[in-house]
């Protein structure tokens, strides 16, 4: 992030304490700046060099806020958000179901006139822009993990994900979990980058209006995606992120050449639906879908037969799953079948623990594509990176940072993956990369996925120990996942 980037981050940061004292949660203050960071970028568009139409009618817009003071300025910055809420594309979805919840008409003024106000937001470079609202986007996932945190994955992560899925200008890149919309931006900064100049007029407006495409069931992250992608340059109608909407109650009839994401842990599934307020409401129910292999209440199995279904014939996929995934019976072994058999199920990247904001996360990356149907199953050889054993990350003390990954994405050979190499060998027993053939997959109980054969040195060697405050929260995860799993089952138990 660029020094000016920094400076206005923490800037706005400022602020937030200010209303956190006011009562505002992080995630609510995000969002208020959402609103008022697009009505400044809107005013600032109709003048010159841009001396573009106004999208936001004047009595709506900036300089109505500007104008005003007291109880007069709340009570008109309420009537902004409510009709801005009702119009239709990207603008409205950023304004769907807005509330005014910054109570003070002194701190709304503060925030207008000496956060807002001062900053040329146009005139800073998107990835400027974009930078400054993931900034703010990652605050609030780390000051509230429960809020926005459950949303966030690590960015770094993201990065080394699109970098070996390397996406094209021509393709389509979908995320039905988009959360924050870390995925889908990734994607349209790596072709943005990669082709940059190289990008004819129709691929412009490619990459502008039709390259992304999500889903969000929150109604409010909802928000700050589309907020994000705007930020970033995208501007299409209709919006390309639908939310208030559950993705896995149907399928959608799109398909897509590239699938990432992240889909939200926690086992239990149920059909969601958003009431009248924006809140969620659930239904006990499994999905019953004639696309999917198995019918099953388990939220990952279910975004991954989704998953299937959205990539079109030779697309590729990228899913952040947990170990559950790998080893359950029942369903996931039938999921994990059909997969295996269907796909080409070629590389898993198990993940470290203390890099997600959620606690108790063991985590791993599925790779695999999509495939014409034949008799002979598609997976060939499963190639799997440990950066797990022996690992210790915290998010405060010790992040997950891009060098932690390169070894990886080295060894992912993007160039030709049919001739990659293995680390792992009898003479290199501590070798991270190793090779399994389908038919030593087959051979597994219950085709359990979840391999592991590097020794844990903190068992052997007691020299060898973590640091106190990363063994503290290793053992955290680990009761906050079996706390989980706990849960599930008495869940279950429940019917």
């Amino acid at each position: 992030m660029s020094n000016t980037s920094q400076q206005i981050v923490n800037k706005a940061w400022n602020f937030a304490h200010v209303l956190r004292d006011d009562g505002l949660s992080y995630m609510a203050y995000t969002e208020q700046i959402t609103f008022l960071l697009f009505l400044k970028m809107a005013h600032e568009q109709t003048l010159p060099p841009f001396n573009r139409p106004a999208i936001v009618p004047a009595k709506l817009g900036w300089a109505s806020l500007l104008a005003k003071d007291g109880d007069e300025l709340e009570v008109h910055y309420r009537h902004v958000l409510e009709e801005l809420s009702k119009k239709p594309g990207m603008l409205g979805e950023i304004f769907k179901k807005a509330r005014q919840d910054i109570q003070n008409p002194a701190t709304l003024k503060r925030l207008i006139v000496d956060l807002i106000e001062p900053e040329q937001w146009m005139s800073l470079e998107a990835d400027v822009k974009g930078d400054i609202y993931e900034g703010l986007l990652a605050k609030s996932a780390a000051e509230s993990p429960k809020g926005a945190g459950q949303y966030f994955t690590p960015r770094e992560l993201i990065k080394a994900i699109v970098e070996v899925m390397q996406p094209r200008p021509d393709e389509t890149v979908c995320d039905p979990a988009c959360g924050t919309g870390g995925f889908l931006l990734a994607a349209h900064e790596w072709v943005s980058r990669q082709y940059g100049k190289k990008l004819d007029p129709d691929q412009k407006k490619h990459l502008r209006e039709k390259f992304v495409h999500g889903w969000e069931l929150v109604p409010g992250t909802g928000r700050l995606c589309v907020m994000n992608m705007y930020l970033h340059g995208i501007n299409a109608d209709p919006c390309p992120v639908r939310s208030g909407v559950d993705s896995l109650a149907a399928d959608p009839g799109d398909r897509f050449s590239m699938v990432l994401t992240n889909p939200p842990f926690g086992k239990k599934s149920s059909i969601s639906i958003v009431n009248e307020e924006g809140d969620l409401e659930k239904e006990d129910t499994s999905y019953e879908r004639q696309d999917f292999w198995t019918s099953t209440k388990n939220k990952q199995l279910n975004f991954l037969q989704h998953i299937k279904t959205l990539l079109e014939v030779n697309g590729r996929a990228a899913v952040v799953v947990p170990d559950n995934v790998l080893f359950e019976g029942g369903s996931g072994e039938t999921v994990r079948r059909n997969l295996l058999k269907q796909f080409d199920v070629h590389t898993l990247l198990r993940l470290p623990t203390g890099i997600f904001y959620a606690q108790g996360v063991k985590a791993n990356v599925l790779f695999f594509d999509a495939k014409p149907a034949q008799e002979a199953a598609w997976t060939n050889k499963l190639w799997v990176f440990d950066l797990r054993t022996n690992m210790h990350f915290t998010l405060k003390t010790n992040p997950l940072k891009p060098a932690d990954l390169e070894e990886f994405v080295a060894c992912y050979n993007v160039k030709n993956r049919h001739e990659r190499k293995a680390l792992w060998s009898d003479k290199n027993p501590e070798g991270r990369w190793r090779c399994f053939d389908y038919d030593e997959l087959l051979k597994r109980d219950k085709l359990n996925l979840d391999i592991f054969w590097l020794k844990d040195k903190s068992l052997e060697d007691s020299d060898n120990l973590p640091e106190p405050d990363v063994l503290a929260q290793e053992i955290i995860d680990d009761l906050e996942s079996a706390l989980e799993q706990l849960r599930s089952v008495a869940a279950e138990l429940k019917g």
